[in-house]
């Protein structure tokens, strides 16, 4: 543990031109009584530190000093390509691997190089998690990216809801397999693991808040070469969303109508609705729209207002009717 701050610290020294006892502190997270006996240690191990004394006073490396423990760790370098992405690596329990990482890089670097870092994530920063939501991170996300890192099988205990997709667990109730955990994927701020089920179960996509418990063994597998995690999440999302929509509707839309439809609805029913529809005399185009369910219809297609005209079937319609009026009633005076 100290060693690791030791050389924690003549890094952040190499990669500024001093730094005072409370920033180290900071960075080291120790307080500065330990800061000054680390300093001391560096010195008496052969490393020049040298502080300054007095108000602006702080420490510095001297002589052109420069260590070669810059050498980046497997797991490093690996977290380093995630380091766009710092909820992310928070919430897999990866984030002091990726500071480590950055920090040997910064070192690494030409001194008119060093602030490339920070000038980077003050311009940009992706923040993965949706709108409106509380972002809540699974407890056993930690322990799966674990065995996702180190190509370990896991006995995992999964909770199935009802009514969900082949591919993303089908039926109901808690269920026991044995997996190959593949990798992770972040998609509107909920986690989701594509794991291949042992004997035999081909590649599948779970939920990782459903997880009611996962057993890391200590045994690996062997990774298939040719598994493309982006290319499989794609297919594997796109079918999902086909997979609920088992209903369809008719609407009338106008241009307007046509142009938010894949705001409100899924955007490859949208596409696939208007592809190829004419507008009539008015400006308006008739379509097929696959839905989810009469239910979802009616609170998607609410939003588009007086832009959609729900043709079929006659229960949805006299809804839309009904709620014309009401508001009309509401609104009337």
């Amino acid at each position: 543990m100290r060693a690791a701050r030791l050389i924690k610290m003549v890094l952040l020294l190499q990669s500024r031109p001093s730094m005072t006892a409370a920033e180290l502190a900071s960075e080291l997270e120790v307080s500065e009584r330990t800061v000054t006996r680390d300093a001391q240690a560096l010195s008496e191990a052969g490393v020049p530190v040298y502080a300054d004394r007095g108000r602006v006073g702080g420490y510095r490396l001297i002589g052109g000093y420069r260590t070669r423990l810059t050498g980046l760790a497997r797991g490093e370098a690996e977290a380093l390509f995630l380091s766009g992405v710092p909820g992310a690596l928070r919430e897999m329990g990866l984030e002091d691997a990726a500071s480590a990482a950055r920090l040997k890089v910064s070192a690494a670097l030409l001194p008119s190089l060093r602030d490339a870092p920070r000038t980077a994530a003050q311009r940009f920063h992706l923040d993965a998690p949706g709108w409106f939501r509380e972002a809540v991170t699974p407890e056993l996300l930690p322990v799966l990216a674990g065995a996702v890192w180190g190509d370990l099988r896991v006995v995992a205990r999964y909770r199935r809801a009802a009514g969900i997709g082949a591919g993303m667990g089908a039926g109901s109730g808690v269920v026991e397999r044995e997996l190959e955990p593949y990798g992770l994927v972040l998609k509107a701020g909920v986690w989701y693991l594509c794991a291949r089920v042992r004997g035999g179960g081909g590649f599948r996509v779970y939920r990782v808040d459903r997880f009611t418990g996962v057993a890391v063994g200590g045994e690996g597998f062997e990774r298939e070469a040719s598994f493309d995690l982006p290319g499989f999440w794609e297919e594997r999302a796109e079918g999902f969303a086909r997979s609920l929509l088992r209903g369809e509707v008719v609407v009338r839309l106008s241009g307007e109508g046509v142009r938010r439809l894949g705001q409100v609805v899924d955007p490859v029913a949208a596409r696939e609705a208007v592809a190829g529809a004419e507008a009539d005399g008015e400006g308006w185009v008739r379509v097929v729209l696959g839905v989810e369910s009469e239910e979802v219809a009616f609170t998607q297609l609410t939003a588009l207002g007086a832009e959609v005209e729900v043709l079929a079937p006659l229960s949805l319609r006299e809804r839309f009717a009904g709620e014309a009026v009401r508001l009309a009633s509401l609104y009337r005076g």
